[in-house]
């Protein structure tokens, strides 16, 4: 459990804006070992993936998703967490940062639990029936805050300059976009 409360605290102070989130991970002899157990990362976002899904189904106005529905997201859910990890470290490789993607994806991995749950909170206000001006704005705050977490991990981790961490945050809201359009 240890790699989980490292990941997470790390996680939390980059989300404060605090770079010394970086500084907990250090580089490990060991670093490829420790992004790989990063992707327990997933299972602590499941739980708000499937959250989100019913809310936004409830918001939809649908009924219950179909099994079929809520298996194809889910299929998409993990298609793109790891289509992005994938093309992530061919990127960085090319940008001759190879070295630190283990860093790199170890921070994504646990920054999107944080990014999960920033969502989750945000869609509260819809959920208790509060006014839309109210849901949306706490929808567009949360949305801005969990990208610029990613551009600001992402600057960092790589040590690239801010217009490269833009360009792979947006190469994962693509990812992110093309599969909600094909499972959605």
């Amino acid at each position: 459990m240890r790699p989980v409360a490292v990941g997470l605290q790390a996680a939390l102070l980059l989300a404060r804006g605090r770079a010394e989130g970086l500084a907990m991970l250090g580089t490990p002899p060991d670093a490829v070992a420790v992004a790989r157990r990063s992707f327990w990362a997933v299972a602590f976002c499941l739980p708000a993936f499937v959250c989100l899904h019913l809310l936004d189904q409830r918001s939809a106005g649908a009924a219950a998703s179909s099994a079929r529905g809520f298996a194809a997201d889910l299929l998409g859910f993990a298609i793109g967490w790891l289509a992005f990890a994938l093309l992530s470290h061919q990127v960085a490789v090319a940008l001759g940062r190879g070295v630190h993607w283990p860093r790199f994806i170890t921070l994504w991995n646990w920054c999107n639990v944080v990014q999960y749950v920033i969502l989750v909170v945000a869609a509260l206000p819809a959920l208790l029936g509060l006014p839309d001006l109210i849901g949306q704005t706490a929808w567009l705050v949360a949305l801005g805050w969990a990208l610029w977490l990613e551009w600001f991990m992402t600057g960092l981790a790589l040590s690239i300059p801010a217009p490269m961490a833009a360009a792979l945050v947006l190469l994962d809201v693509g990812i992110g976009l093309l599969v909600a359009g094909l499972t959605g």
